[in-house]
């Protein structure tokens, strides 16, 4: 069911504009560049709808929020709906201040997005639940992975989009189904920047082959959680940390073919 996404990212080499957020942004294209796409970050409103329409997909990301930033990501997802592209929506932090709810809130009403990638936090203040923020962390551990997949499939059913809420087990929604994929590994939270880079991965799978946004969304999550495995099996046997782990999964994410999605550990619900 996931397979195949892999091979079409590398066939197709989608363009993603990124209008990303300057702590990941880097990390965000290199990411693009291993999987096979092609990222573009243009973060001018006076270029965001033209840029917009020569990609294949749009990411927005709200990691480091300002005015011009908002509006950039109006024109350029207004444009991507008039074209019926794909927009996947990185809610950073998204309880941290009024000012983020406020944009955040006028984006999602006046963009059709596609996908919504964030932690439970993030995806619990975007359904309007109280959240305590400790910088971009997840701060609400209460929820069991039933409660969690409800106000994930909530979530879905009000904005309309593939919803993703990443934790120790990822859960993928579009409100009617949902999949839950356990791979990964715990030091994929120790690195700054793996949220916005999946995020990526999705506008990338989406860009490629967005026909089942279900699927592609869950693909590009597998995908990733798989690289994230390898990465820590080979950083962990040289003996090195983090920094090297950062290296090794885009390394990973460089060398996964589609072969690698049947580890995938995918329960259907």
């Amino acid at each position: 069911m996931l397979e195949g996404y892999i091979q079409a990212v590398r066939q197709k080499h989608p363009i993603v504009h990124c209008i990303a957020n300057y702590v990941t942004a880097t990390d965000c294209a290199n990411v693009l560049l291993a999987i096979g796409a092609s990222p573009i970050m243009a973060d001018a409103p006076e270029e965001a709808a033209e840029i917009t329409g020569s990609s294949d997909s749009l990411v927005l990301n709200l990691g480091t929020p300002s005015p011009d930033r908002f509006s950039t990501m109006e024109l350029a997802g207004k444009r991507a709906n008039e074209l019926d592209l794909p927009v996947v929506l990185d809610p950073v932090g998204a309880g941290a201040s009024a000012f983020r709810r406020e944009g955040i809130g006028r984006l999602l009403r006046g963009i059709r997005v596609t996908a919504i990638r964030g932690n439970i936090s993030e995806i619990a203040a975007l359904a309007g639940k109280q959240t305590e923020w400790a910088g971009v962390d997840a701060a609400i551990t209460a929820q069991s992975p039933i409660e969690a997949r409800n106000l994930a499939m909530d979530l879905a059913r009000q904005s309309g989009a593939v919803v993703v809420v990443t934790g120790k087990k990822d859960i993928i929604t579009d409100g009617k189904r949902s999949f839950t994929i356990a791979n990964g590994h715990a030091m994929m939270g120790q690195v700054t920047g793996t949220g916005c880079m999946l995020s990526c991965l999705i506008g990338a799978f989406l860009g490629a082959d967005g026909s089942h946004p279900l699927e592609a969304v869950a693909a590009a999550v597998g995908a990733f959680d798989i690289c994230g495995e390898r990465a820590y099996e080979k950083a962990a046997h040289a003996g090195r940390g983090t920094g090297s782990y950062h290296l090794a999964l885009i390394d990973e994410v460089s060398l996964v073919k589609d072969s690698a999605m049947g580890g995938v550990r995918l329960v259907c619900e």
